[in-house]
């Protein structure tokens, strides 16, 4: 029961991240080349992703719960790690913070520079959109069924976040028409990625039979732990920024 509130929210943040960064292309896409194509691209690749999610889910619960948490455990530190990286790199700027609103430029001049939209179907919208949010999407799958294969009745929960991170978007995205700039996506990318940091650990200490101290409380000392050295790297990569010579 425990594992029920954290899963949902480190499920629903994640897909809120890619989610975003799909809606900005599909506005792009809809808003250039026509809403039918973008959006009959959109509904096409979650239909797939639908189907792996009905596919691989119940294909995890076949294997040894033990190998469960191993794998999906390791699955979640690298995604954790990639995204904490970034996130702490931005963070102290020695990368560039992800602009939305410059992507969404960037794609809609791309968009007009392939020439008009079509009537009908446009094979570029539908495609463009398509390959967009199967990108993205495919990361949510992932986080999911890793998150949701972890433990018995996980999976309803991970789902779940993740639908209601869609839902969210679409809302927005219907409402705006425009990218969701005000959502301060590096830190929402620092927060998913401590937590999936700590979860992954967690499962991979699962999988290695370690007995954890507290048993499921060491997720929170595990978050804890995750944040104090994610904040640490962001005052240790500001200090050399500003020791580095010009």
């Amino acid at each position: 029961m425990l594992h029920i509130l954290p899963t949902f929210f480190a499920a629903f943040s994640a897909s809120l991240v890619e989610f975003i960064e799909a809606l900005t292309v599909v506005l792009a896409v809809g808003a250039v080349r026509g809403w039918r194509g973008a959006i009959g691209g959109s509904a096409l690749a979650l239909l797939v992703l639908l189907a792996l999610v009905a596919a691989l889910g119940p294909a995890l619960t076949r294997i040894p719960l033990r190998l469960v948490h191993l794998g999906v455990g390791t699955l979640l530190l690298l995604f954790g790690m990639r995204w904490l990286r970034k996130a702490i790199l931005r963070a102290a700027g020695v990368i560039p913070l992800r602009d939305e609103a410059a992507a969404y430029a960037r794609q809609t001049e791309a968009m007009r520079r392939a020439g008009g939209g079509a009537a009908g179907w446009d094979a570029l919208a539908v495609s463009t959109a398509f390959k967009i949010t199967m990108v993205e999407g495919i990361e949510v799958v992932f986080i999911v069924i890793a998150i949701g294969a972890s433990g018995a009745g996980l999976l309803v929960p991970a789902s779940l976040g993740a639908a209601v991170a869609l839902a969210v978007v679409v809302l927005l995205g219907v409402a705006l028409h425009r990218p969701v700039a005000m959502i301060p996506e590096n830190a929402l990318k620092f927060g998913v990625g401590v937590l999936l940091c700590a979860f992954g650990t967690f499962w991979v200490g699962e999988g290695m039979s370690l007995a954890w101290p507290g048993g499921d409380v060491s997720l929170v000392l595990l978050v804890a732990g995750y944040l104090m050295c994610a904040f640490t790297a962001v005052w240790v990569c500001r200090r050399l920024r500003q020791v580095a010579p010009t």
